[in-house]
């Protein structure tokens, strides 16, 4: 019999809509998640299950620096709903209703907006470069059929505008459409129904997990490209599978509302 692991890795586990994170504190310890571990936590009959996974680290011009893994042990610059639960849980802890936040993304900025955690997720991503895709070509609508819309938001985004995005067969085409041939670093996948006056029905397929309850960086896309293509204002109202986002393109950047679930704490011992 093997001897049981007793140098455990304490974790959080929360979500945003459904969006759901393992949540690793490594300030002021010597790293432990790599790519092994973060696939084996993500496994969700033999480890935890998890969307992403974001781990903590210590930041030298910001609160702290987040670090976020897909569950196929890939990397993402950004993560929008994993970002507000952590500023929440570290509002609620410190009484401070603000943080600066680094991430590979950059620097993200929180605020309390009466008990929910409101995050600056910085300027979109607009040119082919940026994003990136495979070689310059307009943004707006790209040579794919259905004519979708990229937008970069720290991770690439590929949007298509359809009548009902209830009937889309998401597993399907998210996961064509992850792995297009345009999108050199894969990208995420929205299909976005304008259901109202600055009203949108979205859903998503996340690059490198498959098909989620919500995402953040996907709603902010999905705000953005619709505000490009005049469908909507530049404040929207995302409702996801999992429940609904405030998103508001503003001249310092994309903000991003909604409610937060710290779910339990536990001790991984792999």
């Amino acid at each position: 019999m093997s001897q049981k692991n007793t140098s455990g890795i304490p974790f959080m586990k929360m979500h945003g809509l459904g969006n759901d994170f393992v949540v690793m504190d490594e300030r002021g310890i010597t790293p432990r998640v790599d790519a092994t571990i973060a696939i084996s936590i993500a496994d969700r009959h033999r480890g935890v299950g998890y969307d992403q996974l974001a781990v903590l680290t210590d930041s030298t011009n910001a609160d702290v620096h987040l670090t976020f893994w897909n569950a196929d042990g890939s990397h993402s610059a950004a993560c929008g709903n994993a970002t507000r639960c952590i500023a929440r849980h570290m509002m609620d802890q410190t009484g401070r209703d603000s943080l600066s936040i680094t991430t590979d993304r950059g620097t993200l900025y929180a605020v309390d907006q009466n008990g929910v955690a409101s995050i600056n997720m910085g300027h979109p991503q607009l040119n082919w470069d940026e994003i990136p895709l495979a070689s310059k070509m307009d943004t707006l609508e790209l040579p794919i059929e259905g004519a979708p819309t990229a937008t970069g938001m720290g991770n690439p985004h590929c949007t298509f505008f359809v009548g009902n995005a209830e009937t889309i067969d998401l597993a399907a085409r998210g996961a064509e459409i992850e792995h297009h041939p345009l999108y050199p670093q894969r990208t995420n996948v929205q299909f976005a129904s304008l259901i109202g006056p600055d009203h949108v029905r979205m859903r998503v397929w996340e690059r490198g997990v498959g098909v989620t309850l919500a995402s953040g960086s996907s709603s902010c896309a999905t705000a953005v490209a619709a505000a490009r293509r005049g469908l909507t204002g530049r404040k929207v109202q995302i409702d996801l599978d999992g429940g609904t986002l405030q998103i508001d393109w503003r001249d310092d950047g994309v903000w991003m509302t909604g409610p937060t679930a710290h779910v339990f704490d536990g001790v991984w011992y792999g």
